[in-house]
């Protein structure tokens, strides 16, 4: 413990932020930098580097954090650190650019949104990375498929961020490490358990969190509200959900709303790791894993996050993992369960699929009242009807066999 709360990982809060001091200068000498352009997912990397969420990373990797991340899931420091974190470009987008220079980081709009010192500029190879970080080089994996999608060559070195102008979107949720830890030290927060989520609170992720505050001090609910693959519920529909779920059914003062503004990559075990990093530089020292912890499909199995885990152990990720088997509604005992706590048969057993929520609102139908709260249903029939939830073509959610899951 640090300063009344867990230590960050790696032992220090990193702020890449510009100082006011330096900003209006750096933003000067910007304009005649040359410039390198950051897609969706690496200005969320860029901004949770700089606000500390990534602690200890002080930029994108270098080849020797990148190497030794993707083999052994360690930075090259020998800390723990399960995803590689990286600038991409096309070898015609870095041409003239070199190691020992500094360059302007930009949004697709030309928008500068930081400076990077490279360090260095390296070829890497995509099979390997799908092969260790996702498990598969199937492209019918998103994250696979993103990552193919990329450019040849990684550019490794540390960044200083601008200040956004202008509210957040996701505005008064969106919190740095410094203030959540300030929040949980105001309240005398001790053992704070976070929740990573990108589906809607369902009756079954309800229970497992009100377990999880029966232990800890206090909640930090934290969803991502980055890219997710097309067909998952939007983040703004996502939101409104969480709001009311915690105006009707949690103590307002046990809870700390938060969004994590960053691109899920659906890695399964390794991001199941990342996430709780993540959440213990925001403070938590408890973190919910559940089943199939930020996969996707059929490509990992229900407990191999469990396992990497334990694989690993608490005292090298530094905060402690509470597992979770999957949670349904049982008709013989009336209420939410697990298998560990169940003794009936799995005819009994109610679970809620993604599938049959999506038929449900589709007939205008909203779900069960013991396996989803009515105000949540009512938001989601609503985002159904108006359009708000649909596909890139305009259409319904695609179906799909992909049980909503403690993710």
């Amino acid at each position: 413990m640090a300063g009344g709360g867990i230590a960050p990982h790696g032992g220090r809060l990193v702020n890449r932020m510009a100082s006011p001091d330096e900003h209006e200068s750096l933003l000067s000498e910007a304009q005649g930098l040359k410039r390198v352009q950051c897609k969706a997912r690496e200005l969320g990397d860029l901004t949770k580097i700089a606000i500390g969420a990534y602690s200890p990373l002080e930029g994108f990797m270098t080849q020797a954090d990148y190497e030794r991340v993707v083999e052994e899931k360690r930075l090259n420091s020998g800390l723990v650190w399960t995803i590689p974190i990286t600038l991409a470009a096309g070898r015609e987008d870095v041409r003239g650019i070199g190691p020992g220079e500094r360059v302007a980081l930009v949004d697709a709009e030309q928008n500068l949104r930081g400076v990077m010192d490279i360090h260095d500029i390296y070829a890497y190879d995509k099979e390997r990375e799908a092969s260790c970080v996702y498990l598969t080089t199937d492209q019918e994996h998103p994250g696979v498929r993103a990552l193919f999608e990329r450019g040849e060559l990684l550019l490794g070195g540390s960044v200083t961020v601008f200040n956004q102008s202008g509210p957040h979107p996701y505005a008064p949720y969106y919190l740095k490490p410094e203030q959540t830890r300030a929040t949980f030290q105001k309240r005398g927060w001790r053992r704070i358990v976070g929740f990573q989520t990108r589906n809607p609170l369902h009756r079954a992720h309800e229970y497992i969190l009100k377990c999880a505050m029966e232990i800890t001090d206090g909640l930090f609910l934290s969803p991502l509200v980055g890219e997710t693959k097309p067909g998952d519920i939007p983040a703004s529909v996502r939101m409104q959900c969480y709001e009311a779920m915690l105006r009707s059914y949690f103590p307002a003062q046990r809870v700390v709303l938060g969004v994590i503004d960053v691109t899920m990559r659906y890695a399964g075990p390794r991001e199941a790791v990342f996430h709780a990093l993540i959440r213990q530089n925001f403070g938590c020292t408890h973190f919910i894993v559940g089943r199939d912890h930020a996969g996707v499909g059929q490509f990992y199995g229900p407990f191999d996050a469990h396992r990497l885990f334990e694989e690993i152990g608490e005292r090298e990720i530094g905060i402690q993992p509470l597992f979770f088997d999957g949670s349904f509604y049982c008709r013989r005992c009336l209420a939410i369960v697990t298998a560990r706590t169940c003794p009936h048969k799995e005819t009994e057993h109610r679970r809620l699929s993604g599938t049959e929520v999506r038929e449900l609102l589709a007939r205008g139908e909203q779900p069960p009242e013991e396996l989803m709260r009515p105000e949540v249903a009512e938001i989601l029939l609503e985002a159904y009807r108006d359009g708000t939830w649909q596909t890139p073509q305009g259409g319904r959610p695609a179906k799909d066999q992909t049980t909503t899951k403690q993710r």
